[in-house]
């Protein structure tokens, strides 16, 4: 790589992605405000004709989130993280897909292996975006970026959205201007111009507390932060946090694009749909607590890591959340040393109240597993006090 080249940093960003995945299987509702994130209840029928019978996000009953909708449901104020409930007042008449993380996985590989074979210093963040390092790649920008765009819709039949700017934080904003099937380039004058006037909540890492706080301070837009008191900052967000707010504020952002890295843990959790009791809903927690260590312990080998950490969090009805976690003196992707690892770690949490959400984590990750994994047998049933 020729480093004396302007750096050229691309955020791709997968449009909708769960949706419009959904899409490629169930044509018939492209157009239609659609959300994920129903449980096996809300699996399709098929009629013997052939037709298909959706489930009516107004009919559902529970206590769990959207995980992602359509932009037509979108419209209708209905977002991802939204409790399932309020979704349903909103859009009662939006059709109700269940989640289905192999098929969503399934064509994430697909996108990323797509881009690779354009452009290939890529970081991965996650299922549905990457980031890619263009700098000293001697096609010129806009076509490059129209060709990657491309190769991923040849491989998924799904549209992206891509912003390319000299660093990963504009790029990031900038893949989100345009949405869907967007490309945005970040270049000189476009700072002031198409970052600046956006909500500082528009900057990764700037959250919904830091947002209150600085709208108190009359900041609500990147430009009044850009043109706020540096000790005005520091006062309120102490010396680092404000320091870094007035570097995005600039467009400062000297992070590099950083192909390999190993995770800080993995984890399963599951929110429930309804609250369960420690004994009378013994049998149920036990088996999805089963399931949880070893979807986690197939997670670990399908990724190339042993964790020496196991932990569990959990969650009561008055939504106090609890965790606990024990080190073992070996590292492991073994589902029966999860499992009993973390069945020890439950032992050491006083159950006062019903459960909403259960979740394992295995932390301390190397990468390997085989010999450095100790031998254990087949996970067993463990009870939950």
């Amino acid at each position: 790589m020729d480093t004396e080249s302007p750096r050229r940093i691309a955020h791709l960003d997968m449009d909708a992605f769960y949706a419009s995945v959904e899409l490629l299987r169930y044509p018939e509702l492209r157009g239609l405000p659609v959300v994920i994130g129903g449980g096996g209840a809300s699996q399709p029928r098929t009629l013997p004709d052939g037709s298909r019978v959706f489930t009516r996000l107004g009919a559902y009953v529970g206590r769990g989130v959207v995980t992602t909708s359509t932009y037509e449901a979108r419209a209708l104020g209905v977002f991802s993280a939204m409790g399932m409930m309020k979704a349903a007042q909103l859009a009662p008449e939006a059709v109700l897909l269940p989640v289905d993380f192999t098929a969503y996985r399934h064509y994430s590989r697909l996108f990323k292996t797509a881009v690779a074979g354009v452009a290939g210093h890529i970081e991965n963040r996650g299922i549905d975006e990457i980031y890619i390092d263009l700098t000293g790649h001697p096609e010129e920008t806009v076509a490059l970026a129209q060709r990657i765009k491309q190769a991923v819709k040849s491989a998924t039949g799904l549209s992206c959205s891509i912003g390319v700017s000299p660093n990963k934080l504009l790029s990031k904003i900038a893949s989100d201007l345009d949405k869907p099937d967007g490309l945005t380039i970040i270049g000189p004058g476009d700072l002031e111009k198409r970052i600046w006037p956006l909500p500082v909540g528009k900057v990764n890492g700037i959250g919904p507390k830091a947002n209150a706080r600085l709208a108190a301070l009359g900041i609500s837009t990147i430009r009044d932060l850009a043109h706020a008191r540096p000790d005005l900052l520091q006062r309120h967000f102490g010396l680092t946090y404000a320091r870094w707010l007035v570097d995005v504020a600039h467009g400062v952002d000297d992070r590099p694009v950083v192909t390999h890295s190993t995770p800080k843990s993995i984890s399963r959790e599951t929110t429930f749909e309804r609250d369960l009791h420690v004994k009378h809903d013994r049998e149920l927690l036990s088996r999805i607590f089963l399931e949880l260590c070893e979807d986690l312990a197939g997670d670990l080998r399908r990724k190339g890591y042993v964790g020496r950490t196991i932990g569990i969090k959990l969650r009561f009805d008055d939504f106090r959340t609890v965790t606990r976690d024990t080190t073992l003196t070996a590292a492991t992707w073994d589902a029966g040393v999860i499992h009993r690892a973390a069945g020890l770690c439950l032992k050491r949490v006083s159950f006062d109240h019903r459960l909403r959400l259960l979740g394992v984590r295995v932390s301390s990750l190397a990468p390997g597993g085989g010999a450095d994994a100790p031998e254990s047998g087949a996970p067993v049933q463990l009870s939950l006090y």
